[in-house]
């Protein structure tokens, strides 16, 4: 047998040259490729992985300011004198306050009336309870005096107190946001406040033949997104005041500017 049969003959192979690794192709945003530190630019990248497709807007690193006229400024500064503890933004000034109805006093002003009349009817009556009842072990009229005038006092301030936390819920309308003050007790309470962008329902509520006499009852605001809903109680003229505040919210959103002010 010839060894060197072609059909005996082993095939020589010729090696593979390597292949060299492809460079990855830029992203928006992203490196320049090549395993080189690029430009990343964090105004334009696009999210790859947990959302695919999503742009984001592009945003200026260093945002220039905005000038604001000179009435804007006169007003923002009038609101800054008038409600210094509230957080208005630079060129935003107070448009709505809205005012609780006196009627919500009624209940805590009558109690603690009515309170301090029980104990000034006792307190001038003892004297004469002291001369029917001679025989009787009663106090004498000036120990009774140190117990009720401090008990009177007690009362007039827990009176004081619950007029001062219903006077303490506040509304507040700018020409960018609804600010809500909740005072729930004497140290509780807390600020609610939501873009006029956000909103996207103002209504009111009045029920009873109450409150359609006396013209007062309840606005409720519904936000977008996680459908949040803010209540604001005991509103005087409700109606007037939930059409100043869509008009305010239909302009915002329009782009127009949002008129009106205290």
């Amino acid at each position: 047998m010839n060894s060197r049969d072609p059909q005996y003959t082993t095939p020589q192979h010729t090696p593979t040259p390597p292949v060299a690794p492809r460079s990855p192709s830029p992203l928006p945003g992203d490196s320049l490729g090549h395993g080189e530190p690029g430009n990343f630019d964090p105004r334009m990248r696009v999210q790859m992985s947990n959302e695919p497709g999503v742009v984001h807007i592009t945003r200026p690193i260093e945002p220039q300011g905005y000038e604001i006229s000179e009435e804007l400024q006169k007003r923002h500064e009038s609101s800054k004198r008038m409600f210094p503890k509230l957080n208005l933004s630079r060129g935003e000034y107070v448009i709505i306050k809205l005012h609780r109805h006196p009627i919500g006093l009624f209940v805590p002003m009558a109690v603690t009336a009515a309170a301090l009349s029980v104990l000034v009817s006792i307190w001038i009556m003892y004297p004469v309870m002291l001369e029917a009842n001679p025989v009787m072990d009663l106090p004498t009229v000036g120990a009774l005096s140190l117990f009720m005038v401090p008990l009177a006092l007690l009362v007039g301030i827990f009176g004081y107190i619950a007029v001062w936390i219903y006077l303490r819920n506040r509304f507040f309308m700018t020409n960018e946001s609804v600010i809500q003050e909740i005072q729930h007790r004497l140290f509780s309470r807390h600020e609610q406040t939501v873009s006029l962008g956000s909103v996207e329902d103002v209504s009111f509520v009045q029920r009873g033949v109450l409150q359609t006499m006396l013209n007062y009852g309840m606005i409720r605001l519904s936000t977008e997104g996680e459908e949040t809903t803010y209540r604001f109680y005991f509103v005087s003229n409700p109606k007037q005041q939930v059409a100043m505040l869509n008009n305010a919210v239909e302009d915002f959103k329009n782009g127009r500017p949002v008129t009106g002010h205290l």
